[in-house]
């Protein structure tokens, strides 16, 4: 036996309700807290950016799945796995037919992921969503360019920066900022 995360799939809109089930499950005695050792939806913190107000919320961004991390036995395994498939809204584990033991994701996944929901410390990650696109008249709020103007020359989403064009000693200078730095200007 070894301790790893299983997926779970389930119907779409349901997984904080399988979450619920199973941590009940596992109170009564029904899952042993053994090998079922914990229960998580994959959610994550957004910063939405909208017209310069911030918004912060959490967000499925594995919607429609479960990640349960279990010290499956070599013997016993079934009646484990098949307590949990008959929870209604379980489609099964990913990867694998009823009558096969689940495989659970690689531990570089599963360390993807954790990061992502901040599980981990000291690594959580922010996403930010924004409305921003090149092109876009932007002001400067923070940093040594505060109080420039400029135009949004190119969005880094996955890293939450833009690349702004803002005009020094008559240059057009691209500057790299984080997106929490910049307001869009109503034009």
């Amino acid at each position: 036996m070894s301790k790893g995360w299983y997926m779970v799939q389930t119907y779409a809109g349901y997984e904080n309700k399988i979450e619920k089930i199973l941590r009940m499950k596992l109170e009564s005695g029904e899952l042993d807290s053994n090998i079922v050792t914990d229960v998580l939806v994959p959610v994550e913190e957004v910063i939405e950016i909208k017209d310069g107000k911030k918004k912060t919320h959490k967000t499925k961004f594995l919607p429609s799945y479960i990640m349960l991390e279990m010290d499956l036995p070599d013997i016993g395994w079934k009646s484990t796995c098949s307590t949990v498939r008959r929870i209604q809204g379980v489609n099964g584990f990913v990867g694998t037919d009823p009558n096969v033991r689940p495989r659970p994701i690689t531990d570089d996944e599963a360390r993807k992921i954790l990061v992502r929901c901040g599980r981990i410390k000291g690594e959580k990650t922010v996403r930010i969503s924004s409305d921003y696109k090149a092109g876009d008249a932007v002001k400067i709020k923070e940093g040594a360019f505060s109080e420039f103007t400029g135009t949004v020359d190119e969005v880094y989403a996955d890293k939450n920066k833009l690349r702004v064009m803002v005009q020094v000693f008559g240059r057009a200078t691209p500057v790299e900022l984080e997106i929490t730095q910049v307001e869009k200007l109503v034009q």
